[in-house]
């Protein structure tokens, strides 16, 4: 099937704010970049949303193949879409979030070179917009019931 649009569309992408309780307050998972744009720069793990695939299979997938989490159960936190968000284009991500309550172990795949928790109070510079959705992540934290 060809796709041919008289106007541009923006693209639909996933990410994923994944957070774990420890002893000294809340972890937040981050992937670091393997490929441009922002090759080498921390991000939330996430991607491109497939033809036939729904949000929550697509934020699933991107999870398990960046970071090798499966099961996690993610609820929609908010849709991001300021144009300029990703310089190859007008991206809208609808990210998901959600909370660690077992042991896995992430471990980098795909798109991602390294995988690290940070601590939310100490996050490094991040790509895209991802501290804009950090801030609304850490707020919403503060009220939800994980």
């Amino acid at each position: 099937m060809s796709y041919t649009y008289t106007y541009p569309r923006p693209v639909l992408t996933v990410d994923a704010v994944v957070f774990r309780k420890k002893a000294g307050g809340t972890e937040v998972l981050l992937i670091r970049r393997k490929h441009p744009p922002f090759q080498g720069a921390w991000a939330l793990p996430g991607g491109f949303v497939d033809m036939d695939e729904s949000l929550e299979e697509a934020i699933a997938r991107e999870l398990q193949e960046e970071t090798g989490l499966q099961n996690i159960t993610l609820r929609q936190l908010h849709a991001f879409s300021t144009p300029g968000r990703d310089p190859r284009g007008h991206t809208v991500s609808v990210v998901f979030w959600g909370m660690l309550k077992d042991g896995q172990t992430a471990l980098a795949g795909d798109d991602a070179r390294e995988v690290k928790w940070f601590d939310v109070n100490e996050l490094p510079e991040l790509a895209f917009d991802h501290d804009e959705v950090m801030k609304t992540a850490i707020s919403k934290l503060v009220n939800s019931k994980f």
